[in-house]
């Protein structure tokens, strides 16, 4: 989750180059913790877990589209590939994860 903005702009900025639309940037912070906080939130149990990895599969699969598309372009700078390989690390986990938690190997170890 990424509060950099929320936290501490001036170092924010510094990894991730200055920003004209500050307003913007607080805006992604808020909406990612909001994110967060609900899948912390999400009832116990397999449908609780299937929408804690619905929100986390959404946002990590949007920020690394940002990422991919932005970087090359040359619009934000190369640091935010470092975010696209956290995002692609967040993917691979909730990939592995099954509704109800544990991952799909335990699953597959308890049959």
């Amino acid at each position: 989750m990424d509060c950099g903005p929320l936290v501490h702009l001036r170092s924010f900025e510094w990894i991730f180059g200055p920003k004209t639309d500050v307003w913007l940037q607080r805006t992604i912070g808020g909406l990612l913790v909001s994110a967060g906080l609900a899948q912390l939130a999400a009832a116990p149990g397999p449908q609780g877990s299937a929408q804690a990895r619905r929100i986390g599969l959404g946002t990590a699969l949007t920020l690394l589209a940002v990422d991919l598309v932005y970087v090359p372009k040359g619009r934000i700078r190369p640091t935010y590939l470092v975010d696209a390989a956290m995002q692609t690390g967040w993917i691979s986990t909730w990939l592995r994860s099954v509704p109800g938690g544990g991952t799909a190997r335990a699953r597959r170890g308890k049959r």
